[in-house]
């Protein structure tokens, strides 16, 4: 009930107070003060407020009723049903964009949430909430989300994890890097990254005080012969380089971890969307290849929802205690709502049936997406994995050009420029296939698939 929205009254208008009070409540619902559902006071409540008799309320009243704007509730009180037709809509639109319908989003990073099986989510989150909540949280996670991510990562990736290494929950990659360089770093060491690579942890090292040198990629991920001497880490996305789509080799992976361990230097392995894989058994982590020298994160935002906000990571038992003793520093722990849901999705096979599925449902997208592609003579980069793939164009003007010409046809590209951290030198598009339902999809792909052919070709 709203008791206190300003009603101002001119007693000395020649216009009735029961007028003006009518007039109050229309601007209040106009201006969103009065929502459709809230309640008015009731009568005699606001004509003693307002200093006037209840008579003057009931007549306002009596007037918003009958222009259908109120709804009386048998002991329950008086309600506003209908918002006037002038009144702004309750979402905020960017302006000049009212009447543009939104993008249909082909960038990379997004989930396939049309393979989410409803009844499984709904499922998870009752039994959730069901869980009586605690008066505490644990710095490490929710215990059994530990368990849940240990069996996955043994049944899914191949890793064993448990105690040692040791499995944390995070709030997903971007934090757990984060929190491993506060743990683990110094301001000013030097970290080397990917290029064109994940920028987010470009950031989260940066927030941290960290000096991140940008490492070349090539067609088999992460260019080891041009890691920068002197870092002190080596972060990188083998299973599916991000944003290129490679994936790093078994010799490659050796030779990385030979390279850790001759120089000291931690390995963090972002396994973003490792268990999206269509056509071959996975290579190994390698975080199972060598639990010394590296340590793994992994994600529910690109196998299942952002919404769940929950990651985790696994690594030697003094780093994830330096983790630990950080999070009690600042009083910082993951959220176990999402640790929650995801642990209940385990329980009874819905979260293995989900990966099932997702390999099932995503390949034909791809498929679409490819077919497209190739049929206008685009070469199409990336492993068939994960939920992307890569178009390259010649230069920074063609990328410009493709990705303004698909936004004025209605559809959300995203350039390779932007992924870089040093001076852009690859360009095109990542070329994203599960954000969309598959309707929005099969209408999207065309559009992009012209736009980008047309620079190339240089058709208009």
């Amino acid at each position: 009930m709203l008791d206190d929205f300003p009603i101002p009254l001119d007693r000395s208008s020649s216009e009735p107070l029961s007028v003006q009070v009518a007039d109050a409540l229309r601007t209040a619902a106009t201006t969103r003060v009065l929502r459709v559902g809230d309640r008015l006071p009731p009568s005699r409540t606001l004509a003693q407020r307002l200093g006037v008799s209840r008579a003057v309320i009931a007549a306002a009243y009596d007037q918003l009723h009958a222009e259908g704007w109120l709804t009386g509730r048998r002991g329950s009180g008086t309600y506003l049903s209908t918002a006037p037709a002038t009144a702004p809509p309750s979402a905020v639109t960017t302006p000049g964009t009212e009447d543009e319908p939104p993008l249909l989003d082909l960038a990379a990073g997004a989930p396939c949430i049309e393979a989410i099986d409803p009844a499984a989510w709904r499922r998870a989150w009752r039994a959730a909430g069901d869980r009586t909540p605690e008066a505490r949280k644990d710095r490490a996670g929710e215990p059994g989300y530990r368990e849940a991510v240990a069996e996955h990562l043994l049944r899914h990736r191949g890793l064993a994890a448990g105690t040692a290494p040791v499995v944390l929950a995070t709030g997903g990659t971007s934090t757990a890097v984060g929190e491993l360089a506060s743990a683990l770093l110094r301001p000013g060491d030097t970290v080397a990254i990917e290029d064109p690579g994940y920028l987010r942890a470009v950031g989260a090292f940066r927030a941290e005080g960290m000096t991140v040198l940008p490492v070349p990629v090539d067609a088999h991920g992460l260019c080891v012969d041009r890691i920068p001497p002197g870092v002190r880490a080596v972060y990188c996305t083998p299973a599916h380089q991000f944003p290129m789509g490679a994936r790093m080799p078994a010799r490659r992976r050796v030779e990385l971890v030979e390279f850790a361990r001759s120089t000291g230097t931690l390995v963090i392995e972002d396994d973003y969307d490792g268990e999206l894989r269509y056509d071959t058994t996975p290579l190994p982590l390698l975080a199972a290849m060598a639990p010394d020298v590296v340590v793994h994160l992994g994600t529910t935002s690109k196998i299942i929802a952002p919404t769940l906000g929950v990651g985790w990571l696994v690594a030697r038992p003094d780093i994830t205690e330096a983790v630990l003793a950080h999070r009690t520093r600042v009083g910082s722990s993951p959220s176990p709502a999402g640790q929650l849901v995801l642990t209940e999705f385990a329980r009874n096979g819905d979260l293995a049936r989900h990966l099932r599925r997702l390999r099932r449902v995503v390949p034909p997208r791809r498929a679409l997406l490819v077919g497209e592609l190739t049929r206008r003579g685009l070469p199409v980069l990336g492993d068939d994995a994960g939920s992307h793939v890569v178009v390259e164009l010649p230069d920074a003007a063609a990328e410009t050009a493709a990705v303004e010409a698909a936004r004025v046809r209605g559809v959300l590209l995203d350039g390779l420029a932007r992924h870089h951290l040093a001076t852009p030198h690859r360009f095109g598009v990542a070329l994203g296939y599960t954000a969309l339902t598959s309707t929005d999809l099969a209408r999207a792909v065309p559009i992009a698939a012209d736009c980008l052919a047309a620079d190339v070709t240089g058709r208009s």
